[in-house]
């Protein structure tokens, strides 16, 4: 006999949000529902509006067009929220009893009552002893906890995380991931449903019973993933490896490269319009050295890449794709694997690297070579950054022609194809060979 559907306790219908009025379409046509006793992970990069989303459906924000609303249903009647930030958001003045409280005391509960429940929380959360402390006298992972107190203690239906273990330490992370689990799995807290935005793939996959991935500028649910792995979940279970593999090759399956070297569509736009992230010369090098030497000998998989480095997905993403993008590697599924000629440059001493990066940079970055040949053909061979910036406005917002030209300038600076004055905001070739 088949399972009865559980409640719905979500319903996101044609959900769309822009920001600066019509100018930047965060979300498009968003639609999930989220039904009771399951956690549900959003899972994709920065700019894919998954804490837009968050916020909508707490009401925080009003959506440009479509709903987020929360179900009323005969377990739930009346059907609550809370939210754990990632950065803490605790007043700094008020001790943790009073962070805590002050949920309560927004929902006007008698002060006898709000006391009782804020104390039982704080033991909940293991931080019993701690009820006078200010948020400067706790560890991050103690913060974080007072935060989780603060959402459990109203009692909510379903409580948004969003990114909560994100600006913690690993081992910190892992045990507060573990005791929220454990809490869940126990029904010793009142919530009926969790939604959690994260970039952390393995994190999802330890958590989440479903799994959304999202797409960027603009953001879209691209693929929803169960996963039907036992709790409490092992990360070394060749099944949690396996589907934390199939994830990562979902993500990059937008950038692969087929046929000999193409690159097309690894950053939104073309030509000079290629919107560039902000990966350092240094982050490069690293990456490349990281997968030349031992264990990898040249190809390692997305995870074990995240593992070794201590990655996050929003953060490793960039930096593989940016040595695709140089044609220092490859992305093939969930592998990244080396060219020859990023191994040369593994190889290299500083000047040997530097003349390799500055060919690829010629050869596969327009902007590079728009700067590059504006210089050569003036006679004074300068140029303001000004007119640079521009142009790119022509193509992207305001922020990301920065961030573009703010990338270009620090590699064309480490290869020496062009030198750059801060002060004088201005390009020319003094000091570039």
């Amino acid at each position: 006999m088949a399972e009865a559907a559980k409640p719905m306790l979500v319903e996101v219908k044609g959900l769309r949000h822009y920001y600066s009025g019509q100018d930047h379409l965060v979300l498009d046509d968003v639609n999930l529902t989220l039904a009771q006793d399951e956690i549900v992970g959003l899972l994709g990069r920065s700019g894919s509006g998954k804490s837009t989303l968050l916020r909508s459906i707490a009401g925080l924000i009003r959506p440009s067009e479509g709903i987020a609303r929360l179900v009323p249903g005969p377990d739930v009647p009346d059907p609550t929220v809370a939210m754990v930030f990632q950065t803490f958001a605790l007043f700094p003045w008020l001790t943790v009893l009073e962070n805590v409280e002050i949920g309560l005391e927004a929902l006007r509960v008698p002060a006898d009552e709000a006391r009782s429940r804020s104390l039982a929380a704080i033991d909940l959360i293991g931080l019993d002893g701690f009820e006078n402390a200010y948020p400067k006298e706790l560890s991050g992972g103690m913060r974080q906890r007072v935060g989780l107190a603060r959402a459990l203690v109203v009692n909510p239906s379903l409580l948004l995380m969003d990114e909560p273990f994100s600006a913690l330490d690993v081992l910190t992370a892992e045990t507060l991931r573990t005791d929220l689990l454990d809490l869940w799995s126990e029904g010793r807290v009142a919530i009926k449903s969790i939604l959690i935005v994260t970039h952390n793939i393995e994190e999802a996959v330890l958590m989440c019973d479903r799994i959304l991935v999202f797409s960027s500028n603009p953001g879209r649910v691209v693929a929803e993933i169960k996963v039907d792995l036992p709790q409490p979940r092992d990360r070394l279970d060749p099944a949690f490896r396996a589907l934390v593999d199939d994830i990562y090759a979902r993500m990059t399956a937008r950038t692969e490269i087929t046929a000999p070297m193409r690159a097309d569509g690894l950053f939104p736009g073309t030509g000079i319009a290629m919107v560039l992230p902000r990966v350092s010369t240094n982050s490069i090098a690293g990456l490349i050295e990281e997968v030349d030497g031992t264990p990898f000998e040249g190809k390692a998989s997305m995870a074990d890449l995240a593992d070794s480095l201590q990655l996050e997905a929003d953060e490793l993403f960039p930096m593989a794709e940016t040595l695709q993008l140089l044609r220092f590697a490859e992305l093939r599924g969930a592998e990244l694997v080396l060219t020859p000629t990023a191994r040369r440059y593994a190889q290299s001493d500083v000047d040997q690297r530097k003349a390799l990066f500055a060919q690829a940079l010629t050869q596969h970055v327009p902007l590079v070579q728009h700067i590059r040949r504006v210089l050569d053909e003036r006679a004074s061979h300068e140029a303001p950054a000004r007119r640079f910036r521009d142009e790119l406005e022509d193509y992207m917002s305001e922020d990301y022609a920065d961030e573009t030209l703010r990338t270009v300038t620090l590699w064309g600076r480490y290869a020496e194809i062009f030198s750059f004055d801060e002060e004088a905001d201005r390009f020319s070739l003094e000091d570039a060979e």
